[in-house]
């Protein structure tokens, strides 16, 4: 039997935080009394990542990143509440359990990560949970799915990195995996969704071609 496997990235893939992460920043960006701008900073984050964003503001404004980043994590924990689950992400995450899909997380969040599914009652699902706190390369290096795959004896062909951006894209091309994205791509292992619920749906196409 064909053991398959999932890697999760988490925000705007099953978590629907996206909200809440520029609430946060605002937070942040207000301390140092600095303008925000919410579509220019959204479009940034999802392109490069939240962490690429505070380097940038740190250089430009001259500020400790270190500094940045601590009160980012305070003001983002005080929103946890805020952070919802991505439309059927429990329904997808029970299939893959029943139908024997391993399931792991890697994300750049940081250990709030672990609190957040706690609370949404998603954590049992996961054999195991990375975090930008694991001490892997930041995406989209390979190397924490380099890890996954050694650690489980995952096969490349078989192991999928779900995620919303090209970054995700990215790793998974680097990783030498396949790809579940709500974006198209070039990268011949994307499988592109329109929501979560089409993961089924494209499992079972691949098992059939």
């Amino acid at each position: 039997m064909t053991k398959r496997a999932f890697i999760w990235d988490l925000d705007g893939t099953l978590l629907d935080s996206y909200d809440a992460i520029l609430a946060g920043l605002e937070e942040t960006y207000a301390t140092y009394q600095l303008p925000f701008d919410r579509a220019r900073i959204k479009d940034y984050i999802l392109k490069h990542s939240v962490q690429d964003l505070l380097v940038a503001v740190a250089e430009e404004h001259h500020l400790d990143v270190t500094d940045l980043n601590h009160r980012r994590a305070e003001s983002l924990a005080e929103k946890n509440a805020q952070v919802l689950l991505m439309d059927g992400a429990p329904d997808v995450l029970a299939w893959g359990q029943v139908a024997g899909i391993e399931q792991f997380v890697y994300t750049h969040k940081g250990e709030n990560a672990f609190v957040i599914l706690r609370d949404l009652g998603l954590e049992s699902f996961f054999t195991e949970i990375l975090t930008s706190q694991s001490g892997f390369a930041r995406k989209p290096d390979p190397e924490a799915a380099m890890y996954l795959m050694e650690k489980y004896g995952l096969e490349p062909e078989n192991t999928y990195y779900i995620g919303d951006r090209s970054l995700d894209i990215d790793f998974a091309r680097n990783s030498q995996i396949q790809s579940i994205n709500f974006l198209t791509s070039d990268y011949q292992g994307n499988h592109q969704m329109n929501t979560l619920l089409d993961i089924p749906g494209i499992l079972n196409a691949e098992k059939n071609l």
